[in-house]
């Protein structure tokens, strides 16, 4: 199991994009916001586990990395922030859950802010698709 804190958001991103280039599963400790029984949000962090299976990933409006994902347990579709990773292990199986294709073809609607569409080679190695990513965010 890695630690988020013992690597940079580059290793990490890094690592999550090879898993899921391989289609590996990988069993994630994240933060979420604990929501009350009508749906609200307490504003309070607590720690979840989760096998997933990754399909996508992007940069939100408020310039947070986020995770798209099918979770194991539920077969349900969820996304994580990368910086409320905890810790995570990617396993060597293979994905067994259908999954929707990467939306990269959707326009995203932003509002008073720019939208960066990072497009790169299909053979350009894993470094340069996260280089790119951490320059597209540094922009």
């Amino acid at each position: 199991m890695r630690h988020t804190s013992g690597e940079t958001t580059t290793q990490t991103l890094t690592r999550l994009i090879k898993a899921h280039d391989r289609q590996h599963p990988v069993t994630i400790t994240a933060l979420k916001e604990e929501k009350t029984e009508d749906g609200k949000k307490t504003g309070r962090l607590v720690q979840t586990i989760r096998t997933i299976e990754i399909y996508d990933f992007y940069v939100s409006a408020a310039g947070h990395i986020l995770i798209k994902a099918m979770d194991r347990e539920t077969g349900d579709r969820r996304e994580f922030r990368l910086d409320r990773l905890i810790s995570y292990s990617i396993h060597r199986t293979s994905y067994r859950i259908a999954r929707p294709v990467a939306d990269h073809a959707k326009p995203r609607t932003a509002h008073g802010l720019a939208t960066v569409t990072v497009l790169y080679p299909v053979d350009l190695p894993i470094t340069g698709r996260v280089q790119l990513l951490a320059d597209a965010l540094a922009a």
